[in-house]
């Protein structure tokens, strides 16, 4: 790396280093090049909703009979969930003049259609690399019928293998997970692939960074890739390259750019590391200091992962390698990589599967249903977002109505305040038809798990909202079988001690205003 390095001394004295150059001055803060880039996206969204309305004062009349039309068009369109065509039709009829041609403009993709192309052309080219495992399969059915049918759909909705020979840790903690990172870290001898949503200078950054400048110097291959929302109050805009100076391979994911574009709704919010093909980690951990709870924003924060081994490392480098070919517009020698992942002696059963919004499967979604549609003691949940759809909301409430313990636990302290609201909304239905709400009292509690019946768990990066489930790109692990699922509840149960449940009556005592806003915005959950 070129010119004076930075580094700060962590709490036991050892060197941490920095790459960006320091706090911002206002003027170099103003004239960024993020800065300037959400300016013009900005003034291209005020431009278009200008000419919209302009325009509006020559037809507006008309405006109606074609919003009734388009209505029409939006309810008799093939596919699509009900909840997004009656957000739809109500941005429509309430504004038509805007909401007609926004539609359209969300509809055909306009600005990200060849990133979609793309990320359809890469997943199909590589899926023979993950290809069916039907001797797996059908000695799962002879276990679980169920578990089996849902092992089926993942091999044919999300291109991945069925796996045994594969083990798995689970992490209660960001803090273990963290610790578990830097140990396979700093054992790696041939390759490193780092894929998060996030990423922030500071001590859990810089301890990374600092070992893969050691790696890159011995020989090890590191790739790394980070969302492009990162540059916005994360990192500066450049920050790739200062990586890059340390010999690292890296990309943003969809870096912001000044061109409207509605590629930049559907963001890479997974979170994979993969060592030597030996490890894979998955879950709700981001490289930012939060994370770890060395900086304390919204009380504790909790937060989980899972470390695999064996054979189901390969879906996670699969999943890396796929949205890195993306980013990077290039094809990786993918049998490399994939055939450094060996069995290993284990009970249980993992599949590792990810989601893509390019396609019509709601692959994330369909897996929380099976498990709570299978599910005959309990089912316990773990989201910092609760945000629902009504098949989603049915499938809760009627595993509770069949006398299934369900349980979910969200945050006491919020992150996002339209978002907490909009969780809140939901509370008295839930708990009026017998589901558990906890929070999450000394905190914000960011893990995102299912777990059931002592068999079935999933650890990964979905949450329970219309982004995780909708638009953006996601990962997890489904074990079932396995002896971290026991871990998974005990850590479920632990957690569950230290929260308030929530009562009807406590729904009729929240603030008004946090009643008001979440009336307010429910309509338009599927479009936040």
């Amino acid at each position: 790396m070129s010119g004076e390095r930075r580094f700060f001394r962590d709490r036991e004295g050892e060197k941490i280093l920095l790459l960006d150059k320091g706090k911002k001055g206002l003027l170099r803060l103003v004239f960024s090049r993020t800065a300037v880039t959400i300016f013009l996206l900005a003034a291209q969204v005020l431009l278009l909703a200008v000419a919209f309305l302009r325009l509006g004062e020559y037809y507006y009349s008309a405006a109606s009979l074609v919003a009734v039309v388009v209505s029409l068009a939006v309810i008799n369109r093939r596919g699509g969930d009900p909840e997004f065509k009656i957000t739809w039709i109500l941005v429509i009829l309430a504004a038509p003049v805007f909401g007609i041609p926004f539609y359209f403009y969300i509809r055909e993709e306009l600005g990200h259609r060849l990133v979609n192309h793309r990320v359809r052309e890469v997943t199909e080219e590589t899926a023979c690399l993950s290809p069916p495992q039907p001797e797996l399969v059908a000695r799962l059915r002879r276990e679980d019928p169920g578990m089996a049918g849902l092992a089926g759909y993942l091999e044919r909705a999300a291109g991945q293998s069925l796996c045994d020979g594969s083990g798995a840790k689970y992490f209660p903690t960001g803090e273990e997970t963290f610790e578990e990172m830097i140990a396979q870290l700093e054992r790696a001898e041939k390759f490193i692939f780092l894929e998060f949503f996030i990423i922030q200078e500071g001590y859990m950054l810089g301890r990374v960074l600092k070992i893969l400048e050691e790696k890159v110097k011995a020989g090890v291959e590191v790739r790394m890739l980070y969302d492009g929302t990162c540059v916005v109050g994360k990192v500066p805009y450049h920050y790739y390259q200062e990586i890059e100076k340390l010999g690292v391979q890296c990309r943003m994911f969809a870096p912001l750019r000044p061109l409207v574009s509605t590629h930049y709704n559907n963001r890479d919010h997974r979170k994979i590391l993969v060592v030597d093909g030996r490890v894979a980690f998955t879950g709700g951990i981001n490289l930012a200091d939060e994370y770890i709870n060395r900086v304390r924003r919204f009380g504790h924060w909790k937060d989980t992962a899972v470390m695999v081994t064996g054979k189901a490392v390969r879906g996670f480098t699969l999943m890396f390698l796929q949205l890195w070919d993306v980013a990077a517009g290039g094809r990786s020698d993918y049998l490399k990589y994939l055939n450094a992942s060996a069995p290993v002696p284990a009970r249980g059963w993992v599949m590792p599967y990810g989601d893509i919004p390019v396609d019509q499967e709601h692959v994330g979604q369909m897996v929380y249903m099976d498990i709570l549609n299978r599910a005959q003691r309990y089912v316990h949940i773990a989201t910092p977002y609760l945000i629902l759809d009504n098949d989603m909301l049915t499938a809760l409430t009627y595993a509770a109505k069949r006398g299934v313990d369900v349980g979910i636990i969200v945050p006491g302290i919020p992150d996002k305040k339209t978002a907490f609201a909009l969780t809140h909304s939901y509370y008295r239905e839930l708990i009026e038809q017998g589901v558990k709400i906890y929070e999450y009292t000394p905190g914000f509690i960011h893990a995102k798990i299912f777990v059931s019946d002592d068999a079935t768990a999933v650890v990964g990066s979905i949450n329970l909202d219309y982004r995780s489930l909708r638009h953006h790109y996601e990962c997890a692990a489904l074990l079932y079988g396995c002896p971290a699922v026991a871990d998974v509840e005990r850590d479920m149960a632990e957690t569950m001690a230290k929260c308030r449940r929530l009562t009807v009556e406590d729904c009729k005592r929240d603030k008004l205003s946090r009643r008001a806003m979440g009336w307010l915005l429910r309509p338009l959950g599927p479009l936040m």
